[in-house]
């Protein structure tokens, strides 16, 4: 059977929590979890969900060195950085 270890929380971004005040929403902290007797880690990310005005998943992954885009929007399936993520939220704004 797999064991894991919780190793780290993730905390909501404050930059995205001050753009979607407005909306109705709900946020899932993410975790990052080490597989026991291995080296591997599962980071399950930190997860935006906006229910109005507009239906949108935002997943923010703990950044890397290879990547700078740590968002991902479901709906549109691409990646995004902070900035973009930003402009697109003001799109739907009420």
């Amino acid at each position: 059977m797999l064991e894991f270890k919780t190793t780290q929380t993730l905390k909501p971004n404050t930059e995205i929590l001050e753009a979607i005040k407005d909306y109705t929403y709900k946020v899932k902290k993410g975790t990052i979890k080490h597989l026991l007797h291995t080296n591997l880690q599962v980071i399950d990310p930190t997860e935006y969900l906006i229910t109005y005005p507009t239906t949108l998943t935002i997943l923010e992954y703990q950044v890397n060195e290879i990547s700078n885009k740590p968002f991902y929007i479901k709906e549109h399936n691409q990646k995004y950085n902070l900035r973009e993520i930003i402009q697109i939220l003001k799109k739907f704004k009420v």
